[in-house]
């Protein structure tokens, strides 16, 4: 257990419940290592970090130590798509199939961008029964994506599209502008703004990764594996393929490999800083801009946390609102007291988030991963900050 980690960084005097908060979260929560960063009005008031970057407690979580946030990586996807439509002049209600043809087969051919964004495009998974070898291959995944029928009428009802979700956005950007999208990322988002974050970690990136450790790792793979071999009701089979088609698209058996580290699949395997995030999302608070860099149009960014779909959501069955590509602030999910608010959290209990009543941007990142709707450590820490 990790009982009383050495802390560092800097906070804030006004913001000391923050830090307090965030050792709180090693000392009653288990925490293995961990970060948070919190910016007011375009200023870094909080930037902390400690524990261990790995498993074993031999490596110390460090200032530019990366962790993986997993759907916290759906928000950066989204201000991709949302950035290339402002800068191509495309309507997020046009057809998909404008930009991307073989979209436009089975029932698809009226999808929209907003559909993507909004979890309403009815791919939640991928149909066809694909080898675990395919896991990498990015067209392979979109190329049996855009063969396939959707699952229910586009528009018609949401449904987190918990991995194709990436796929389907991601390879919406490739399409306008012939980057992939880790290559979008940092030429337009992250690098502009000196984010450290990213889809697809370059060798010089991976020795400062932390080690995920996800105790029911091997369990999860286990059962995967099993209930692969019944024969289940379609509802059962779409839930099933949105996690483990291909094998291991959760992360679940490769989660610490260099494969799935250097990929792009930005549903889940995106790496950073909680600064990074909390850098991007500080741009999102103050209207689309951070240091003088706009990252997406102010009425782009309106739209963008404008309640699109409110209700029960029929991959999590659970009630969900969503904007387009982020979480809005939810009684079950609070990011912070204030209406507006609206970002992402991932597995385990990572999350960012943009504040544009307060101009507050946080995120908190970690490697210890613990399944439960709803993180107590994130929960303790955002109501710290409003404290």
């Amino acid at each position: 257990m990790t009982i009383n980690p050495t802390i560092h960084g800097f906070c804030a005097p006004e913001f000391t419940a923050v830090k307090n908060a965030f050792i709180n979260n090693f000392e009653a929560h288990n925490e293995l290592g961990a970060a948070c960063s919190l910016y007011v009005n375009g200023e870094n008031v909080v930037n902390l970090w400690g524990g261990w970057a790995n498993k074993a407690q031999t490596d110390s979580w460090g200032k530019d130590t990366l962790s993986g946030f997993y759907s916290v990586g759906k928000a950066l996807v989204a201000i991709c798509a949302l950035h290339a439509c402002d800068q191509n002049n495309i309507s997020i209600d046009a057809p998909v199939s404008d930009v991307w043809p073989e979209y436009a087969q089975n029932g698809k051919e009226s999808t929209t961008l907003r559909h993507f964004l909004t979890h309403q495009a009815g791919m939640p998974a991928i149909r066809e029964c694909l080898p675990e070898e395919t896991l990498y291959d990015w067209n392979t995944l979109v190329s049996a994506l855009a063969e396939q029928a959707p699952y229910w009428v586009p528009g018609s009802i949401h449904g987190y599209h918990t991995n194709t979700f990436g796929l389907l956005v991601g390879e919406f950007v490739c399409r306008i502008s012939g980057l992939s999208i880790g290559q979008y990322l940092q030429k337009f988002i992250a690098g502009p703004i000196d984010a450290d974050v990213y889809f697809g970690l370059k060798d010089k990136n991976l020795l400062r990764s932390a080690e995920l450790d996800w105790p029911d790792d091997k369990n999860i793979l286990a059962s995967f594996k099993q209930i692969k071999t019944q024969t289940l009701d379609p509802d059962a089979q779409m839930k099933l393929n949105a996690y483990s088609n291909p094998l291991g698209l959760s992360s679940i058996g490769v989660l610490n490999s260099a494969g799935w580290r250097q990929a792009e699949l930005p549903s889940a395997n995106g790496f950073g800083t909680a600064t990074g995030l909390s850098r991007i999302f500080s741009a999102l608070s103050n209207g689309g801009v951070f240091n003088g860099v706009r990252l997406v149009k102010e009425e782009t960014l309106k739209e963008a946390y404008r309640l699109q779909c409110d209700g029960q959501d029929k991959m999590l069955e659970k009630h969900m609102r969503w904007g387009l590509g982020f979480q809005l602030t939810h009684p079950n999910r609070i990011l912070g007291p204030n209406p507006n608010s609206f970002g992402h959290f991932g597995n385990g209990g990572s999350v960012a988030f943009a504040d544009p009543d307060a101009k507050i941007s946080f995120a908190y990142t970690l490697n210890r991963i613990v399944r439960s709707w709803g993180s107590p450590q994130n929960k303790a820490l955002i109501s710290a900050i409003y404290d």
